[in-house]
């Protein structure tokens, strides 16, 4: 059995003021000729199908267009999921109907954990959805993270195993997993990871949300990584999708297909005067999106739009100096956090956080528990 595992399109997404539709249309092409040429059993896309709640209409006719051709020109079936940046219930719509044309599509969790099997490989479809959706759902009071969300959750799966391999598509952080810019949080502290083991009794799981393929090291779990680079953190990343070759055993083997996008994403540093000598900049896709770091010191004069004439596509300028002042600060700023008292930290974070304030009584309050805190921690 094959199936190409992807994640993450982001479609409607807006990187430095501008959309990316177009952009996402060239690679969606390319992703749709690979499926004509791989013809797989099945195609898989865990979360992140749009990048919020309410895309622009472009992005939801691109989406239209492009599942329609592999499901219905290329009678592929679709399993997919919604992620943290869709929203669960829009994906939800028509999916009682989609599914007698093999797409298969869960926006929200319910209480059906009924996998799809197709040619004998079993999928078990998680959404994305937050400790306290699942917490009523299940109505199970021992949820209060995204692990034990997920503990619960694969505990019922685990009740509808099926014979043949088990596939897990799933949206989310898996502790060790590598993040970028591009990411948006789950939820503060670590509360917004889970633990790789409640995967286990999966032949392979198929994840999305972290947009790097490298983002995690493991034997049978893997992130397919976004659709292209959306920030300049992703600058360095390679992007693809997967192709699983999996045996009737649940032993499997991946294949990578590189999409290519017809503007990268990259960073330049120079000077201004190197930068647009035509020596250099023919040797250059100068069409790419672009952050570019000034080497310069001193005044220039309207640097951006001199370089625009070159790189129309540059988003973002700095100044090398200034990047290295602001380390500085920053620096300065940690120095002076360390100096700080516990109590003074969190008047500062009450203080960001709320507008009310924070009486005799509340300081009095927390400085109990720091106490406590401290001295459990002393204890060990």
């Amino acid at each position: 059995m094959k199936f190409i595992h992807t994640a993450d399109w982001h479609l409607g997404k807006l990187v430095h003021g501008i959309y990316m539709t177009e952009e996402q249309r060239y690679v969606l092409d390319r992703f749709v000729e690979l499926v004509e040429e791989e013809k797989p059993d099945a195609v898989v896309i865990a979360g992140d199908l749009y990048d919020r709640s309410v895309p622009p209409t472009e992005a939801v006719e691109l989406l239209d267009e492009t599942l329609y051709k592999i499901n219905v020109d290329l009678n592929t079936p679709i399993v997919a999921i919604s992620g943290n940046h869709d929203s669960a219930e829009r994906l939800s719509f028509g999916s009682s109907w989609y599914k007698h044309s093999g797409f298969h599509l869960k926006g929200k969790l319910t209480d059906d954990f009924t996998p799809v099997t197709i040619n004998g490989v079993n999928f078990h479809c998680v959404p994305y959805c937050e400790p306290g959706t699942v917490k009523h759902r299940l109505k199970d009071e021992r949820i209060t993270s995204h692990h034990t969300a997920m503990e619960a959750i694969v505990s019922r799966i685990k009740e509808n195993l099926g014979d043949g391999p088990n596939v897990l598509v799933g949206h989310a952080f898996v502790l060790g997993g590598q993040t970028t810019d591009s990411e948006r949080i789950l939820s503060v502290g670590g509360s917004g990871c889970v633990g790789a083991e409640l995967f286990d009794a999966f032949d392979y799981t198929a994840l999305g949300h972290l947009h790097s393929p490298d983002a995690i090291k493991h034997d049978k779990i893997r992130y397919s990584g976004s659709l292209m680079k959306y920030s300049f953190s992703e600058a360095a990343q390679r992007k693809c999708v997967t192709i699983v070759e999996m045996d009737h055993d649940g032993e499997f083997q991946l294949k990578e297909k590189i999409l290519k996008p017809r503007n990268d994403m990259r960073e330049l540093e120079g000077y201004l005067d190197e930068l647009l000598d035509p020596a250099f900049y023919t040797e250059q896709e100068v069409g790419d999106y672009l952050k570019i770091t000034l080497r310069d010191q001193g005044a220039l004069i309207d640097p951006i739009n001199k370089l625009r004439q070159v790189y129309p596509n540059v988003l973002h300028l700095e100044r090398k100096i200034e990047r290295k002042d602001e380390k500085k600060k920053q620096l300065v700023r940690l120095q002076q956090h360390k100096q700080t008292s516990g109590i003074d930290l969190f008047k500062d974070f009450y203080n960001e956080m709320t507008s009310s304030e924070f009486t005799h009584e509340k300081e009095v309050l927390i400085q109990k528990v720091l106490e406590k805190a401290t001295k459990e921690v002393e204890s060990r």
